[in-house]
C-alpha cells in the first residue's frame, strides 16, 4: 500500500512587469480599429505615462505578422510562440498602445503577475459558511464540537498552532503509535504523550497536513491569508503508523478505534474533555486501485464500526483514469452505509463550487457503479498545517508563516485525494454535532442527497436513490445543505 499521492506541486509563477528605457519615438501607424487588450494590461496602460516600460504579448494570425507589427511599433522582441502566432515584446507604454493599431494584430496582453492558487477548501464545501451561520440544538456554532475525529496517518505535530485549544492546550486528546507488523491486535499500539510530534519519519508532514484539513483552527496568517479545517471545534485522536508508512498496522489502528471509540481517553475521562470518536480518516491505499474484497479485515472492521455508529472515510486514490478501468481505492468501494470514498475537486484556489474534477483523482469503472466514489471535496492545492522540517511539506511551493511572528512556514500547499478525504471527515463531525443520534447511514444520505451537481466531468446518471458519476460521485459536498437537512438552525 502507498500513501495517497501526489501531493502535487503547483509552482508559484511570479512574473514582474519589467521597466525598460524608452526606445525613441513611436512610428506613425495607419488609423484603424484597435486590437482588443487584456483587462490587466488595459488597467496598467490607463495608469502609467507613455514612457513607462512595459512587457506584453502581441497576438496575430501567424507569428510573422505579430513580429512585423511589433517591429513597426518599435518594440523589442523577447521571444515568440510560433505555433500560436504570439510574440513577447518589451518597450514603452506608448509603443504597446501603438501596436494595437497595426494590421493583423488580434489581441495584446500584459505580462501579468501570477500566483499559484491554494485554498483550504472550506469555502467550496460551505463548511466555513456552516460554522459561521448555523447552530446546533443548544445554540452552539456548527464546528464539530462534541465529536472526536480519528486520523490514521503518519502522525501529527500536536504543538502546531492549528491544534491549540482555547485553553492553550492541544486539541489532540490522544496520541497513539502503531508498532504492529501484522494482524489486528491492539497491544502493539502504544500511547505517546500529546506533547510529542509523531509525524517526523519518512513521510513526515502528511498526517499533520491531513489533520489540519479535518480539524485545524480558523486562523489568520501573517500575510492575511485565512486558514482552517472543517471541524475546528472537534477533538483529535491521532493514530500514527510512523515508519510503517501506512502500509502495516492500519487495520490494527482501525481495530483500536472499534474497541475504544466510545471513550477514546479511557472510561474515567469525561466526554466533554474527550468526546467519542464518530469518524475515521484514511488517506492511504494501494497504487492502481483494485477489486473490492468483502472478506478483508479492513472491510470487516469498517462494517463493525458502522454498526457501532462510526463513519469511515477513504481517499479514492490518485491514479486518474477514464472510466475504462476500476482505479478506486478498494475498501472505499464498500456499499455499507457510513463508508465514504472521496474524489478530488479543484476549486481553482478561489472557492468556486463550479470547478473541475482533479485529473489525478481516481475514477471508477464506468459500468460498475459500486466502484464509483461517493462524493467530491477539494483536494487540489490545499493549504494546511505544516512544518519546514517535515519532508512532505517541503514539496509544497507556497510556504506561509503565522499566525505568530515566530511561526515560520507553518502552512503549505499539497494536493491529492489525501487532502479531499479529511474535508469530508471534518464535515462528518459537523453533521454529528447537529444530529448526535444519527446513524452513519443517515450521515451518508445527508451528504450524498444534498451534494452540489457541478457540471465538469462525466454526466450524472441514476444510481440508487441518487444521481452519480464514475469520476466525481454524487457531486461536491454541500455542508450547509447537509446540516440543514439534519436539523441545523440558522
Amino acid at each position: 500500500m502507498a500513501v495517497s499521492r501526489p501531493w502535487r506541486r503547483r509552482a508559484a509563477l511570479v512574473v514582474a512587469l519589467l521597466a525598460v528605457p524608452a526606445a525613441g519615438m513611436v512610428p506613425a501607424q495607419a488609423a484603424g480599429p484597435l486590437a482588443p487588450v487584456a483587462p490587466g494590461l488595459s488597467r496598467l496602460l490607463s495608469t502609467v505615462t507613455g514612457a513607462t516600460g512595459v512587457t506584453a504579448l502581441v497576438h496575430a494570425g501567424d507569428v510573422a505578422t505579430a513580429e512585423r507589427a511589433a517591429r513597426a511599433a518599435g518594440l523589442t522582441k523577447i521571444t515568440s510562440f510560433g505555433k500560436i502566432g504570439v510574440v513577447a515584446v518589451r518597450g514603452t507604454a506608448d509603443q504597446v498602445r501603438a501596436v494595437r493599431e497595426a494590421a493583423g494584430v488580434t489581441y495584446v496582453e500584459g505580462n501579468e503577475k501570477l500566483e499559484a492558487h491554494g485554498s483550504t477548501g472550506t469555502a467550496a464545501t460551505r463548511s466555513l459558511q456552516t460554522q459561521a451561520q448555523l447552530k446546533d440544538a443548544g445554540g452552539a456554532p456548527v464546528d464539530g464540537r462534541g465529536v472526536s475525529v480519528a486520523i490514521i496517518d503518519t502522525g501529527v505535530d500536536p504543538t502546531h498552532p492549528a491544534f491549540k485549544g482555547a485553553d492553550g492546550k492541544t486539541r489532540v486528546v490522544r496520541s497513539l503509535k502503531s508498532l504492529c507488523l501484522d494482524g489486528t491486535a491492539t497491544n502493539c499500539i502504544v500511547d505517546v504523550p500529546t506533547s510529542v510530534d509523531t509525524d517526523t519519519l519518512s513521510l513526515g508532514g502528511h498526517g499533520t497536513h491531513v489533520t489540519g484539513i479535518a480539524a485545524g483552527n480558523q486562523l489568520t496568517l501573517t500575510d492575511g491569508t485565512k486558514v482552517g479545517g472543517s471541524a475546528p471545534g472537534s477533538k483529535i485522536v491521532s493514530l500514527s503508523t510512523g515508519a510503517a508508512l501506512l502500509v502495516l498496522g492500519t487495520d490494527a489502528a482501525l481495530n483500536w478505534v472499534l474497541e475504544n471509540h466510545k471513550a477514546p481517553c479511557g472510561a474515567g475521562v469525561a466526554a466533554s474533555v474527550c468526546p467519542p470518536i464518530k469518524v475515521t480518516n484514511n488517506s492511504y491505499g494501494p497504487s492502481g486501485g483494485g477489486t473490492f474484497d468483502p472478506n478483508s479485515a479492513t472491510v470487516k472492521l469498517q462494517r463493525a464500526l458502522a454498526a457501532e455508529g462510526v463513519v469511515t472515510v477513504w481517499a479514492n486514490g490518485n491514479d486518474g483514469g477514464d472510466g475504462s478501468a476500476n482505479l478506486s481505492n478498494p475498501p472505499g468501494q464498500d456499499q455499507t452505509p457510513g463508508v465514504l470514498s472521496v474524489a478530488s475537486f479543484n476549486d481553482q484556489g478561489t472557492g468556486t463550487r463550479d470547478g473541475t474534477v482533479s485529473d489525478f483523482s481516481s475514477r471508477g469503472l464506468e459500468t460498475d457503479q459500486a466502484s464509483w466514489p461517493d462524493v467530491s471535496a477539494p483536494g487540489e492545492n490545499i493549504l494546511s498545517s505544516c512544518r519546514p522540517t517535515q519532508p512532505i511539506c517541503t514539496q509544497g511551493l507556497q510556504p506561509k508563516n503565522g499566525p505568530g511572528l515566530l511561526d515560520l512556514a507553518t502552512y503549505n500547499v499539497i494536493s491529492g485525494t489525501s487532502m479531499a478525504a479529511p474535508q469530508i471527515t471534518g464535515i462528518v463531525a459537523q453533521l454529528f454535532q447537529v444530529a448526535p443520534d444519527a446513524s452513519p447511514g443517515d450521515i451518508e444520505a445527508a451528504i450524498k442527497g444534498t451534494a452540489y451537481k457541478f457540471a465538469n466531468g462525466s454526466p450524472y446518471v441514476a444510481a440508487g436513490p441518487y444521481t452519480s458519476s464514475f469520476d466525481k460521485g454524487t457531486g461536491l459536498v454541500d455542508t450547509f445543505a447537509a446540516a440543514k437537512s439534519l436539523g441545523a438552525q440558522g
